[in-house]
């Protein structure tokens, strides 16, 4: 399998990530004038199983180290796949939330504030485990820079919506952020800890991948049927009408959506058994900021916004930036 031993190419491979997981919701923002959300989202989670497959078979199939992505994946110890299932299983319902706030606030609000949450809470919970890859004190300060730049978006967000409307986009957002938190470090713990010599019953990065896309799509048949017959926002939809309404263009943005959320993850934990799991989840997160400049400068979600709202949102990208920057540092620092 494909193995990334230098730090600099791990740090390009987060970078990457952040792009893809700041940008995939755009393919929902594309499909939502036409395609309820839970609709969406079936194809969203099929997007997200083909590319892990596709990268099982091909990455994590060729190359002298490690093994190869059928041999691990048979010879998994129950351990392993209960951990991968149950990292999708979390991130699924966490994401639902997510795709919800996004659809009654918009991206410029849902990411800084879910994925801004997920980002200062997850750091922390793939740092603990081995606190000595770090130095504590880039790592923090930029988190808690983030954690500010959360703080001033969500007082740009009182600005422009006022009322239940806003209070429940904030919410939704902050639960997503709570429960995204937890996901990548199920990942982690059934991966190998070395990537050369693979621990038996432990899985590569690309089998803990493909396994946790089972998760997701498995507990899609709970979380997303729920959403379908109970929506936060529209109307109650059916199995029926995601087969006779979908058009071919809406199913393959959906499909589109997984797809780029899954290179995303899939380059992540590819980097983080050397840039370390909370960097390589903290850059992976700063898909915030990429989701923000989205929202605010493609699809205007401030265009009437009053005075001394623009001056926030600067002080947020900024406090992000900054942040981010001292994440990258904290390694081996």
């Amino acid at each position: 399998m494909i193995i990334i031993n230098s730090y600099p190419l791990a740090v390009l491979l987060c970078v990457i990530t952040m792009m893809c997981w700041g940008s995939w919701a755009n393919t929902q923002k594309l499909a939502s004038k036409e395609w309820s959300f839970p609709l969406f989202y079936w194809d969203y989670t099929i997007g997200v199983i083909i590319l892990s497959l596709f990268f099982g078979l091909t990455f994590g199939s060729s190359g002298d180290n490690g093994q190869s992505f059928i041999p691990n994946l048979l010879n998994a110890a129950p351990k392993a796949i209960l951990f991968a299932l149950l990292g999708g299983v979390i991130f699924n319902i966490a994401n639902l939330l997510l795709v919800a706030a996004i659809e009654i606030a918009g991206m410029a609000i849902a990411f800084p504030i879910g994925i801004g949450m997920a980002l200062v809470l997850g750091v922390i919970t793939n740092y603990l485990p081995n606190p000595e890859l770090y130095n504590p004190t880039y790592l923090f300060l930029g988190v808690g820079l983030v954690a500010l730049a959360i703080v001033l978006n969500a007082m740009a967000y009182k600005k422009v919506s006022l009322g239940s409307k806003s209070t429940k986009g904030i919410l939704l957002s902050l639960l997503a952020g709570l429960l995204m938190s937890f996901f990548y470090r199920f990942v982690a713990d059934s991966m190998s800890t070395d990537m050369i010599n693979i621990t038996p019953g432990t899985f590569t990065p690309y089998t803990a991948v493909f396994v946790f896309s089972i998760g997701i799509f498995i507990s899609n048949f709970v979380f997303n049927y729920y959403f379908m017959k109970k929506p936060i926002t529209g109307e109650s939809v059916t199995f029926k009408m995601y087969f006779k309404q979908g058009t071919p263009k809406l199913h393959i943005i959906g499909i589109l959506g997984g797809v780029i959320w899954s290179i995303g993850m899939m380059l992540s934990i590819m980097a983080g058994d050397i840039a370390g799991y909370a960097i390589s989840y903290g850059l992976g997160q700063g898909a915030t900021l990429v989701a923000a400049i989205w929202g605010v400068f493609v699809w205007k979600e401030f265009k009437d916004a009053p005075k001394g709202t623009f001056k926030l949102l600067t002080f947020m990208f900024a406090s992000f930036v900054v942040g981010l920057i001292l994440i990258i540092l904290a390694n081996g620092a």
